[in-house]
């Protein structure tokens, strides 16, 4: 049975304000810490990723519909400097699927999936780093389930952090394919 079809777009900081407004100060979305955020905190926080030279957000669709958001970074300049030794070819990410009233069984690990394929397809990825928070027992799970590995806690200023990283030959392991 597919889901549907995964698109992922760049976002537009001012256009899609009010949607990821609405997004990351939903109950469920609480890792996100911007519970309390007001909407020009969102575009504010926005418009500075959009400037960012080693930091990017973008807008996933699912059929054609805002459905999640994910953000890309560079660890040696963003998130993560001083916190482990980056290595060629690494790449932050974060995402965040939209809160809905209507879930569909395996959305969530099909939208991870989504944001590894669009990260790997970059042939200079060779390798993707995440630091969820220690508590965020489900995204360890879905992490996981795509071929991350926990290497260890980290200490962020926001937040007690599992660093996990995984290999393009990890996410394939991890797919069933092949290496």
């Amino acid at each position: 049975m597919s889901i549907g079809t995964f698109t992922i777009r760049a976002l537009d900081p001012l256009k899609d304000a009010e949607l990821l407004h609405r997004w990351v100060t939903d109950p469920k979305a609480a890792f996100w810490m911007m519970q309390d955020a007001r909407l020009q905190d969102v575009e504010r926080e926005y418009m500075r990723i959009a400037a960012h030279e080693h930091h990017h957000a973008y807008l996933g669709l699912h059929d054609g519909e805002p459905a999640f958001l994910m953000e890309s970074y560079d660890p040696r300049y963003v998130e993560l400097v001083g916190l482990y030794e980056p290595e060629p070819g690494d790449v932050g990410m974060h995402f965040l699927v939209a809160p809905t009233d209507r879930p569909i069984h395996g959305f969530t690990k099909a939208v991870i999936t989504a944001v590894m394929d669009e990260l790997f397809a970059d042939p200079r990825t060779r390798r993707v780093v995440v630091e969820p928070d220690v508590g965020n027992k489900a995204v360890h799970a879905l992490n996981e389930a795509v071929g991350f590995v926990p290497v260890r806690e980290i200490d962020k200023p926001e937040k007690r952090a599992l660093l996990s990283f995984c290999t393009r030959d990890d996410f394939l392991a991890a797919r069933g394919v092949a290496v």
